[in-house]
């Protein structure tokens, strides 16, 4: 086993972890390879690859091998064990991983699973190589690319949808085997659950959020708005529509390969309403860190990508009216779901800039309003037009989320 520690300072004490952190994730992946293929394959030249999650992610090179290997692979490695009662990002990525891995080729939207092992808590993956993410397009500057590759992300996403909507229990035996849950519990937390049919997070937050409102920027929210936002939180949670979700729509999570973008990091993935994954067409990225906006049409194109995946699945959806009635319930739940959670952070915020959190907020109220309008609700679309004049006094004014880089 070699480790390259080119991208290391070794005069540091954080350095130092790095390696030994390196080491053992590829001497994991050693160890399961070897027992998954009945002989000793050797690991060189390691690099570590950036991650935002628990996991030690790392790029090796197959030395030695009696097997037709990739050249190259990606070793997961998650050297820590979750608290009590805390979901396990290895078992749902683990689960994700073999349930596309037992898809037939063309249906796969994600790297292969080459080898696991739950004792160890690491996995080997297929190495899609250096690939541009998703992100790179939309901080370039060629905009037709970034094009091509958002509405290639949104045919991804669909067909994701499209081969696992019939997979749920599999999925569940899956995570169950591997000593996860295979339903999220009261305060996981909206990021990782909402559509959970057992989540209770969406009911909390429309519950909670019209007293933020009022007392954070003095709005008050109609009977009729609150009704839709729980009618919404109650849909998010129905049996119809499901199908698997990688949970963390973030650009920088896929890669846009040539066989189209391929999606990365399930330490979230789940069994959820589609139709939460389908509003970040609409509120793009909406539960990114930094996400920004799409110019005008782009989320249209993508929603239009999307249904063409999943309409023989779901026809119901091909009806313009019943998609934009489901659109809307479940972009005003993930409105209110951001809001919920971003707007107590932003207390000593002022005149933030169009780049910002309290921006993205300003815009998503704005567009849920004119969305809300175009169906014929003017309840919410009411609410939504007031709670977006109260954003943008309160930490404008003129707040305007600013298109990502490659669309200015």
């Amino acid at each position: 086993m070699t480790v390259d520690a080119s991208s290391t300072d070794d005069s540091t004490v954080g350095a130092g972890e790095e390696l030994l952190a390196i080491e053992a994730a590829v001497a994991a992946a050693e160890s399961v390879l070897a027992h998954r293929f009945g002989s000793a394959i050797t690991l060189v030249d390691a690099e570590e690859l950036a991650g935002s999650g628990p996991a030690v992610v790392v790029r090796a090179r197959v030395s030695s091998s009696p097997f037709a290997l990739p050249r190259t692979l990606v070793i997961k490695h998650y050297p820590g064990a979750p608290g009590a009662g805390e979901a396990d990002p290895f078992a749902q990525e683990a689960a994700s991983y073999q349930l596309f891995t037992a898809l037939p080729p063309d249906d796969r939207t994600c790297p292969e699973l080459l080898a696991h092992d739950a004792g160890q808590r690491v996995l080997v993956i297929e190495d899609l190589g250096r690939a541009p993410t998703l992100e790179d397009k939309l901080c370039g500057s060629d905009a037709r690319a970034a094009e091509t590759a958002l509405l290639s992300w949104a045919r991804s996403l669909g067909r994701l949808h499209f081969s696992t909507a019939s997979r749920e229990a599999d999925f569940n035996a899956l995570l169950r085997r591997l000593g996860g849950r295979a339903r999220n519990v009261e305060g996981s937390g909206s990021r990782t659950g909402v559509g959970d049919s057992t989540d209770t997070t969406p009911v909390v937050a429309c519950a909670q959020l019209p007293t933020l409102l009022q007392e954070t920027l003095g709005v008050t929210t109609s009977e009729p708005a609150r009704a839709a936002a729980e009618r919404a939180a109650e849909q998010s949670r129905s049996a119809s529509y499901r199908a698997f979700s990688p949970v963390d729509l973030w650009p920088d999570n896929n890669l846009v390969t040539a066989e189209g973008v391929r999606f990365l990091d399930f330490e979230r993935g789940r069994v959820r309403s589609a139709l939460v994954d389908a509003a970040h067409l609409r509120v793009p990225f909406a539960t990114s860190p930094g996400a920004l906006a799409l110019p005008p049409g782009m989320s249209e194109a993508m929603v239009a990508a999307w249904r063409a995946e999943v309409a023989e699945l779901w026809p119901a959806l091909a009806d313009d009216d019943e998609l934009s009635a489901h659109l809307l319930d479940a972009e005003l739940l993930l409105v209110w779901l951001t809001t919920w959670e971003l707007l107590p952070t932003l207390a000593g915020v002022r005149e933030a800039a169009r780049t910002s959190r309290p921006a993205a907020l300003v815009t998503r109220w704005r567009e849920l309003s004119v969305h809300a309008e175009r169906d014929g609700d003017a309840d919410v679309a009411e609410h939504a037009a007031a709670v977006a004049a109260a954003l943008d006094a309160r930490f404008g004014p003129g707040l305007e989320l600013a298109l990502y880089p490659a669309f200015r």
